[in-house]
């Protein structure tokens, strides 16, 4: 029987992924949020099955601890989230017109383009089926289109 690779080459190998996830969702608070998803992760890493998509199980992890972080800025600020992220990337538009995008339609571009994830495991990381998923992606991207 095989075993899984040491976690540290994980991290390694998909922190960058993670990392641009994380940053779309909740902008400055990516720190915090992918150092609790790489906590999460390291714990429950000897229990992930060897033919894991390992990508895709973090990227999971990150989009529940983003939401949940989301849901903490939400309750503590009575508004909006329209600050997020409030520090800009290299190209500005972009990110801000991300920012304004429905909850699960950005997150379903940043998994599919800053994850690189296929639609099947961005379903799955946001809780809905793959057709539910393509209509998240295709309507934010349309959004994005208009707002650019």
């Amino acid at each position: 029987m095989a075993s899984q690779p040491p976690f540290q080459r994980t991290l390694e190998d998909h922190s960058d992924h993670v990392w641009r996830y994380l940053r779309g969702m909740v902008g400055q608070a990516a720190d915090d949020c992918f150092q609790e998803t790489f906590l999460a992760a390291l714990r429950a890493y000897p229990r992930l099955a060897e033919d894991s998509n390992v990508r895709a199980w973090l990227l999971t992890i990150a989009h529940r601890k983003a939401i949940d972080h989301l849901r903490r800025v939400r309750r503590e600020a009575a508004d909006e989230l329209t600050d997020l992220p409030a520090e800009p990337a290299p190209d500005r538009a972009v990110w801000s017109a991300v920012a304004t995008l429905p909850p699960r339609q950005r997150a379903a571009v940043l998994l599919r383009y800053a994850g690189d994830l296929p639609h099947r495991e961005v379903a799955a990381a946001i809780g809905c089926s793959e057709e539910a998923a393509r209509r998240s992606l295709h309507e934010g991207l349309k959004r994005l289109r208009e707002a650019m």
